[in-house]
């Protein structure tokens, strides 16, 4: 979007970022942040419980603090949303102000659940991260971490996270930093995998990995060869 590409929006930071992660009390967002952190990165939580975030972060290793949404959205310079669905464009709407100027990272999605299993969801502006870009037309909007394993993330006696994470967006020093930050965390590597339009099945292809978690009692993820 023309609106992304405003020469007054900050460009991603050259030092190590400051890490925020709304709905961080979540399973992927304590994972994640427990990772980057480990990787010595400060990680910020955010909550719609400014408690209930500070409890989270303080059962988490290196330098985490918690805090409500809003105020996690204003501390951090790359923000990631780990939100439920229901909850993603309520939350964005909010905090649109809070996000202007950053690059934030959408790693949601889209799914329902019947007898059947899971299932990829019809999104109007056609994936989380397109909903996403649509509501922030002032930040960077990424699509990133999607088939990372929650599990894994917060085992303690798991070292490396052995999977690629395949990383979308419209500008390339976003992507570029946020493939680095996925590099950060042992057996991590981030793929560039194309535009925004193209996380429809990036997104979708989460289902398929909880039916081969099913059906195998696995925690499985990706792997991109000859790359």
């Amino acid at each position: 979007m023309n609106g992304c590409q405003d020469e007054r929006m900050s460009e991603p930071a050259a030092v190590d970022p400051v890490v925020a992660v709304l709905g961080g009390t979540g399973e992927q967002g304590r994972g994640l942040a427990r990772r980057l952190a480990m990787s010595g990165l400060r990680v910020v939580l955010g909550s719609r419980d400014p408690a209930r975030a500070a409890a989270a972060a303080g059962g988490l290793p290196g330098e985490v603090s918690g805090t409500d949404n809003a105020g996690a959205a204003r501390a951090g310079d790359l923000v990631i949303v780990a939100v439920p669905w229901a909850g993603h464009r309520e939350l964005l709407l909010l905090l649109a102000d809070d996000l202007r100027g950053k690059i934030v990272v959408d790693c949601v999605n889209p799914l329902g659940f019947d007898k059947q299993g899971a299932y990829a969801l019809p999104v109007r502006e056609g994936s989380a991260a397109e909903q996403a870009q649509a509501l922030l037309p002032a930040s960077r909007v990424v699509a990133a971490f999607h088939h990372v394993s929650a599990v894994l993330l917060l085992d303690e006696t798991v070292d490396r996270v052995d999977t690629d994470v395949l990383v979308l967006g419209d500008h390339r020093a976003a992507t570029d930093l946020v493939q680095a930050l996925a590099d950060r965390i042992p057996g991590m590597r981030g793929v560039y995998g194309g535009r925004l339009r193209n996380v429809h099945q990036v997104e979708a292809l989460t289902a398929n990995l909880i039916s081969i978690n099913r059906r195998y009692r696995a925690h499985a993820g990706l792997r991109v060869t000859d790359v």
